[in-house]
């Protein structure tokens, strides 16, 4: 039988993974996508940094915990690009089954609190997690607008999309919401979101 470390660190080796899966942002230089990794990464900073800007008493910690393992399903689940609704239809069956395999191969007791941690921000029912979803989804829509919309362009997408996919982003963040607004006016202006 393993021991607790073993099974940590053949965990912490398993999640390395992560690195490989692309998204569908580009890095704010524009010469390629971003890998979740560096999405989490990014998210985690953005919990500390602007922590202040959540509607609620937020615990910063379980943010930054929310931020880092959110994505992790995707080793197993890949990417499922916000705007496509095909790969909705199945991502809820295919990310449950991957939370199953990955956090069965912790310790219980932590297996158990990543498990619980990652369903919270996928409920988006508690303060921290409607916070966390916020960052989640002003990350890409920072990296769109460095690149000049280059992804949006790219998908074709909408004003009614980013507005519609977007507007929880509110439940977390009324300032970080209304600065968005600003973000999708001026892409809206260049045509780099197409209007609706």
């Amino acid at each position: 039988n393993m021991t607790r470390l073993e099974q940590q660190i053949k965990f912490i080796v398993e999640i390395d993974k992560l690195k490989e899966i692309t998204r569908q942002t580009y890095v704010s230089a524009g010469n390629r996508k971003e890998n979740d990794a560096e999405h989490a990464w990014h998210f985690a900073i953005m919990a500390v940094l602007l922590s202040e800007y959540a509607n609620e008493e937020i615990d910063v910690l379980k943010v930054v915990k929310m931020a880092l393992l959110h994505d992790l399903v995707e080793i197993d689940a890949g990417d499922t690009y916000l705007y496509d609704e095909e790969g909705a239809k199945t991502k809820a069956d295919r990310e449950e089954k991957a939370a199953d395999r990955l956090f069965h191969m912790l310790p219980e007791d932590q297996g158990q609190e990543f498990y619980a941690l990652w369903r919270e921000f996928e409920d988006k029912q508690t303060p921290e997690a409607r916070f966390a979803a916020s960052l989640d989804r002003l990350q890409p829509i920072l990296l769109n607008d460095a690149t000049d919309g280059k992804a949006w362009e790219e998908h074709g997408i909408t004003e009614e999309q980013v507005r519609k996919q977007n507007a929880h982003v509110k439940e977390g963040s009324e300032q970080i919401w209304e600065y968005l607004q600003r973000v999708f006016d001026k892409n809206i202006e260049k045509g780099k979101i197409q209007r609706s």
